[in-house]
């Protein structure tokens, strides 16, 4: 077993890669290699196992992804018959819809050579027989999908595997997927490739390395758990329950905020109380929903990826189940099983799900413990690109925001205040807190209540009933949006616009507003001597008012 961490810088074109990849990954976008691409994808190809350990949105997907790609067409030139000759299983429906399209961009220019299905999806019985029977290269699955097939005997890979995927393996176990793991290795040849990406090393993952990999390299990449200092900024505002709507409101409505959005809350209602509060004020946002499809929740994060959208609301639902706040009353397996069912739960928010060009993370409501902060963090200044996590303060959380910083610091090495205080003075936008108090009060339990079933009752027609329709016209596809207003709260179209008495001086240059000078005094007097020596004039009549003065 060896670890590895080289320093011999390579760039996509030479790494040996087949033309038709390298066009692939030039219509991403991608100029270079991440560190894990550039450390991963030569170990690949050379066959060996490998165990890649590196943070969130790092390119874990595209280093396994351009490898297995690249070996499939080398082997396609001398193979006789079409096989089934690499697996890839993930723990959520999202995550594994997200493997194949990146796989479908990494094969645009070759796909009709390669073809990726992706077993997750929710589709016929018949459907799924046809799909299997064809022998695609690449199989994209849930752990339980794939058992029902091997067992089936649909799918056959015994004697045509290479290549074995887990993504996100630290999830499997807490995921409730052990057994399914341990049932596929029963149906897989003694001999393959095998590949574990995770963002942890924790003791699940060690198991799982000894059942999978066999003389694996470790590549353990020495990086910080979140994007750098330079590339990610953090700042706070201290603000109570009752003014962070108001916040909130005045850096949407005055564009202090730019770029794309993602607003975290602590549960699915608050999602939709945010929701219904920027409703108001015609601030539109989606809402990352689990209880929707998981189609549909694809779609939207497409979406927000091309653009569509700027806002999107999503929830740490994992706290609501989190095991050891019910320890003490006995009801710890029960909740086990609640999180193992949830396996496309908005654990994928915090995990995997590959939000692009985020440029604001904002906790409205503050993470309940660092890890989640981290996650959160996560979703911004991926790659090379660059960041900032806002974060609402109550007094209650200043004492766990000091130990998020503390930690912070250990990983950026750095003195001094890591979470630096945002500029924001509450009195100057005083007439924004009492539109913002108002329309916070009329989003009420019950309307709450309603936008959730209207929601999913729009959402799942959309995913079920025009599921035929959008399969024969896709770019109709494209104009089904998710930020539609849900109008459960009854919207005054006035709190839309921003009047420009409301707005502080300090801040009218950024929305656009000129402040009028007021003339002198000398000006003033000459206009007045104007208007008398002006024949066309009556003297002691105002013209602005029309009357003798």
């Amino acid at each position: 077993m060896d670890e590895v961490d080289t320093k011999k810088n390579l760039n996509f074109h030479q790494m040996e890669l087949d033309d038709r990849i390298l066009k692939g990954v030039a219509k991403l976008g991608w100029l270079c290699p991440t560190l894990i691409q550039e450390k991963a994808i030569p170990l690949l190809l050379e066959g060996k196992d490998v165990l890649v350990r590196a943070r969130t949105g790092s390119g874990k997907t595209a280093a396994f992804s351009i490898p297995i790609i690249q070996r499939i067409l080398s082997h396609k030139q001398e193979a006789k018959e079409q096989a089934t000759r690499v697996v890839i299983l993930a723990p959520s429906k999202d995550l594994c819809h997200q493997i194949t399209k990146v796989i479908e961009n990494l094969t645009i220019k070759c796909g009709r050579i390669i073809r990726c299905v992706d077993l997750s999806a929710k589709v016929e019985k018949a459907a799924v027989k046809h799909m299997l029977a064809d022998r695609p290269d690449i199989v994209v699955s849930t752990p339980a999908k794939l058992v029902i097939q091997l067992q089936n005997g649909t799918l056959s890979v015994k004697e045509s595997l290479q290549t074995l995927v887990i993504d996100e393996a630290d999830l499997m176990f807490s995921f409730g997927f052990e057994n399914d793991l341990k049932a596929i290795l029963d149906f897989l040849p003694s001999v393959h490739q095998s590949i574990l990406a995770s963002a942890t090393l924790e003791k699940e993952v060690l198991a799982l390395k000894k059942i999978i990999l066999h003389n694996p390299v470790i590549l353990k990449l020495e990086e910080p758990e979140m994007a750098s200092a330079s590339q990610l900024s953090h700042y706070q505002i201290l603000a109570e329950e009752v003014d962070k709507a108001a916040v909130l409101y005045t850096l949407f409505k005055l564009q202090l905020v730019k770029g794309k959005s993602i607003i975290f809350v602590n549960t699915i209602d608050r999602c939709y109380r945010l929701k219904l509060f920027l409703e108001q004020f015609s601030i539109r946002s989606c809402i990352l929903n689990s209880q929707l499809p998981a189609k549909i929740r694809c779609h939207t994060v497409s979406q927000f990826n091309q653009g569509l959208y700027d806002i999107i609301i999503a929830s740490d639902e994992l706290h609501v189940l989190d095991p050891s706040v019910h320890e003490k009353r006995g009801q710890k397996k029960k909740i086990l099983k609640q999180v193992a069912k949830q396996v496309v739960s908005e654990a994928g928010v915090a995990r995997g799900i590959d939000f692009q060009f985020v440029s604001n993370v904002i906790n409205f409501d503050f993470p309940k413990d660092i890890n989640s902060y981290i996650h959160r963090a996560g979703r911004t200044a991926r790659g090379n690109n660059t960041g900032s996590v806002l974060s609402f303060v109550a007094v209650n959380e200043k004492e766990l925001m000091d130990s998020v910083e503390e930690h912070l610091k250990t990983g950026y090495d750095e003195e001094g205040s890591i979470i630096k205080n945002y500029q924001f003075k509450m009195e100057e936008v005083e007439p924004f807190r009492y539109r913002a108090r108002d329309a916070w009060r009329a989003v009420t339990k019950f309307s709450i209540r309603e936008a959730r079933i209207k929601e999913i009752k729009t959402e799942m027609f959309n995913s079920e009933k025009l599921k035929s329709f959008f399969d024969e016209n896709p770019r109709d596809l494209q104009a089904l949006r998710h930020d539609r207003t849900l109008h459960t709260v009854k919207v005054q179209e006035h709190l839309g616009d921003v009047p420009e008495y409301i707005v502080p001086d300090s801040l009218k240059h950024v929305v656009g507003i000129t402040t009028k000078k007021k003339k002198s005094y000398t000006q003033r007097k000459r206009n007045v001597d104007d208007k008398a020596n002006n024949p066309l004039m009556v003297p002691g009549i105002d013209y602005g008012k029309k009357r003798r003065v």
